[in-house]
């Protein structure tokens, strides 16, 4: 339950606490005296958003806290673990605004974002002003009230989380297939790129090679006569060279034993004898397997021709670039091989989350059938109870497509006269009548619902006499399950109250704020007879309050 409510420098709320009981709570008032701006500050701490446009003192922050005292049921042990925050009885919510407008959020001194604030405000309360009921014409909140009635919160869990998959899969087997179906189109044409390229079958370098060989073949003619002629001066010519180095060597030899730095340089000219003497042998050799080879020059320029063409038409410049789209290319073919086996399986699997979707949907519609007999009987009998004896309502549930909350359609139907006509809800109740049937369902549904606080915000808008009376005794036998926070007009709920508290402005030196006062029982005889007969009640006004009182 909410146990304590702080709010500092809000609106024209100075500082103000409230401590509430943990059953019916009323809060009652003069029009203007600042109740809608308890609600303002309350919904702050629910998430929200908010501006400067709050602060009653620029140059202060704003604060409001919330002190919630409950039992931590299954759901919110999730949202902690999920957040990764402390658990602990006493829930604390604060919400702070700057006077720069920076907005911060905490639970139990622990910064968290907005979303988290509301994710677990929802899980505590359950906030209903005037105009929400608007959403009981809305197809979620309908199906809301017949999950609540029929217990498919888990269900629906699994519904969701299997609805989730499926469409995740959907959307891959999707963007399979578009890519799919483009890469089709260029099979074709891969392929033969592919075969083309395969076709040369072309070996690592092979093109920078070839052009090189290309070379040699076209001058080997004379790179042979040049070879011959070195070879012939080294070794073969009357004065060649390695002969002369030899007699020179031979010289040196006979008086190297004579000085001491001769030895030494006789070794390197019998080194360079023999360097010599080996070079003349190998290029004797390389010119030997130099020749003229009219048939491998034509073999190597048509190939070299083949892979220049290849070149152009893939705007490249190396063999290894002609590789590397050759792979490409395999890949891509490959790649719609894989991709034919790939959609398959998706389809298939697609198609059993489908079935096993449906099998729950199926489970949740029937349960949901079930509990509209049970549900609009309860529904009935309190709109007689709160002054509506001729209003029905009816509920039509019909296929639709899957979705995460299933496959029903369902639509709320309301004959306020007993006439056999029943329309959708939201084209044929009056607002008042809406109160007071929003109230009505609330009162079954929170009987299903872990939420321990429930605030009703002006909801008794549009009914007086005896109505009144009956929305108190429900809003009272609700409240033996359920903490209640009720802002009302009405002296006939005011009477209900477990404790009765009472908004008004006071005048503090120039300021005028609002304060919120828990009224003891002669002070609650007085308030609800001013609401009966106004500031000056007469006696009779007195007397009927405490008859109220005592009902």
């Amino acid at each position: 339950m909410l146990q304590k409510l702080q709010i500092q420098n809000y609106a024209i709320i100075e500082n103000l606490e409230i401590n509430f009981s943990d059953k019916l709570n009323i809060i009652t008032g003069e029009t203007g005296a600042g109740k809608s701006i308890l609600m303002g500050a309350l919904n702050l701490i629910l998430g929200q958003r908010a501006d400067t446009a709050v602060l009653s003192d620029k140059a202060k922050k704003c604060i409001v806290e919330g002190y919630f005292n409950l039992p931590l049921h299954a759901e919110l042990k999730q949202f902690f673990e999920q957040n990764e925050l402390d658990e602990d009885p006493v829930v604390i919510l604060r919400r702070e605004i700057a006077p720069t407008g920076k907005s911060r959020s905490f639970v139990n001194d622990t910064p968290v974002n907005l979303t988290q604030l509301k994710q677990l405000a929802v899980l505590l309360v359950d906030l209903h002003q005037q105009f929400d009921t608007l959403e009981l014409g809305s197809s979620g909140f309908q199906r809301q009230v017949l999950d609540a009635m029929a217990d498919n919160s888990q269900l629906l869990s699994q519904l969701k989380e299997k609805f989730t998959q499926l469409s995740l899969e959907r959307k891959k087997l999707e963007n399979l297939q578009t890519e799919q179906s483009a890469a089709q189109k260029e099979l074709d044409y891969n392929q033969f790129l592919f075969a083309e390229l395969s076709e040369l079958s072309l070996k690592e370098n092979e093109l920078e090679e070839l052009e090189g060989e290309l070379k040699l073949l076209s001058n080997a003619e004379n790179i042979k006569q040049e070879i011959a002629a070195v070879y012939f001066e080294l070794k073969e010519s009357d004065s060649a060279l390695v002969a002369q180095l030899k007699q020179i060597q031979q010289s040196l030899h006979h008086v190297k034993d004579l000085q001491k730095d001769l030895p030494a340089l006789y070794e390197r000219l019998t080194s360079s004898v023999i360097e010599l003497d080996d070079i003349a042998n190998e290029i004797e050799t390389v010119g030997t397997h130099i020749n003229y080879d009219a048939e491998r020059i034509q073999v190597v320029t048509d190939r070299m021709d083949t892979g220049y063409k290849l070149y152009k038409k893939h705007q490249v410049k190396s063999t290894q670039q002609l590789l590397n789209i050759s792979k490409e290319l395999e890949d891509k073919i490959v790649a719609v091989q894989d991709g034919s086996i790939q959609i398959e399986k998706l389809v298939k699997l697609c198609k059993e989350l489908q079935k096993q979707a449906e099998v729950l949907a199926k489970e949740i519609s029937e349960r949901r059938k079930k509990q509209i007999p049970v549900l609009t009987m309860k529904v009935n009998t309190l709109l007689k109870q709160v002054g509506m004896p001729n209003a029905r309502l009816a509920v039509e549930i019909s296929k639709a497509n899957l979705s995460a909350s299933g496959f029903d359609e369902i639509i709320f139907m309301f004959d306020a006269n007993n006439s056999n006509r029943f329309e959708p809800l939201q084209k044929v109740a009056s607002g008042g009548e809406l109160s007071r049937l929003m109230l009505s369902i609330k009162s079954l549904v929170a009987e299903k619902l872990n939420l321990p606080t429930l605030i009703f915000d002006e909801i008794d808008t549009g009914i007086s006499g005896e109505a009144a009376k009956q929305v108190g005794k429900i809003m009272q036998t609700l409240s033996a399950r359920h903490q209640l926070i009720v802002i009302s007009h009405q002296p006939q709920i005011a009477a209900k109250a477990n404790a009765h508290f009472f908004v008004y402005k006071q005048k503090q030196g120039a300021k005028i704020s609002t304060a919120i006062k828990l009224l003891q029982e002669e002070e609650r005889t007085a308030a609800i007879a001013q609401m009966m007969a106004g500031e000056n009640p007469t006696e009779a006004a007195l007397q009927n309050a405490r008859e109220m009182l005592a009902g």
